[in-house]
Formats: C-alpha cells, sequence, structure tokens
C-alpha cells in the first residue's frame, strides 16, 4: 500500500487554451474534456474504494488495540485514524458526483454547439466566398 500519488501515463492530453476559437476546434476542445472528465470520474471510484476500505482496516485495527489491552490512546488515535478516512471517503465520493456532472454538462454544450453553429460552420467551410462570422447578424 502506497500513499504516493502518481500520474498515470493514459495518453490524455489537456486542451489547449489557445483562443482558437473556430468550429471545430471548438468540437474538439468540449469533446476532449468530456472524455478527461470521464476518465477522472473512474480513477476516482478506484480512490474512493480504496479510501473506504483504508477507513474499514483502521477501524478493525482500533478494534483489535483495544482487545489487545493497549493503552486507550491508541484506540483513540486508530479510531480518528477510521473516521477521518470515512470522512475523507465521502468528500472523494462529492468530487465524484461533481466530475460527472459536469462531464455530462460538457457533453450538452457540446450538442448544444453543435446545433447553433454546425449547420453555419458547414455552410462556411464548403463556400468558396467568404461569409460573415457567427454572431455578425446579432447585432
Amino acid at each position: 500500500m502506497s500513499s504516493d500519488l502518481a500520474r498515470r501515463p493514459d495518453g490524455a492530453v489537456p486542451a489547449p487554451a489557445d483562443g482558437d476559437n473556430r468550429y471545430k476546434a471548438v468540437q474538439a476542445k468540449l469533446g476532449t474534456l468530456g472524455r478527461v472528465l470521464e476518465d477522472a470520474g473512474l480513477g476516482l471510484e478506484e480512490l474512493e474504494a480504496s479510501v473506504r476500505k483504508n477507513a474499514q482496516r483502521a477501524d478493525d485495527a482500533a478494534r483489535d488495540v483495544a482487545h489487545a489491552g493497549l493503552d486507550p490512546q491508541f484506540v483513540e488515535l486508530t479510531t480518528n485514524v477510521g473516521t477521518a478516512l470515512g470522512g475523507a471517503g465521502r468528500q472523494v465520493k462529492k468530487l465524484i458526483d461533481t466530475a460527472q456532472e459536469t462531464a455530462d454538462l460538457t457533453h450538452d454544450t457540446k450538442r448544444t454547439h453543435s446545433k447553433l453553429y454546425g449547420a453555419l460552420d458547414d455552410l462556411r467551410s464548403n463556400r468558396r466566398e467568404r461569409t460573415p462570422k457567427p454572431g455578425f447578424f446579432n447585432r
């Protein structure tokens, strides 16, 4: 059991904040963000399971320490570790829920963006003549 955090070589590359607001670039960035959030959710689920397992181990150890007749301060300290890990597990669960909600919102945003600007991008991409940029007629 290691408490060191290590970056996973999953190949996920964050979307660059390069100011490229063309339709296809925005769609790609939203797609990448959604996938990264879903992948993070999976990693967080593994973390939650590990934290909860360690919380149970600490509770079991506290019970064993109590049955061994050791000083009550050690029982209390070990119980506190189990309680703290249980709280950490609950917070990781909240983070999982937030990551999933954000991923869902990202996918919704991508669909809405496609609905609003997809046809315009098709029109602009398939013409030789220049066409107004999105928002030009909204003045």
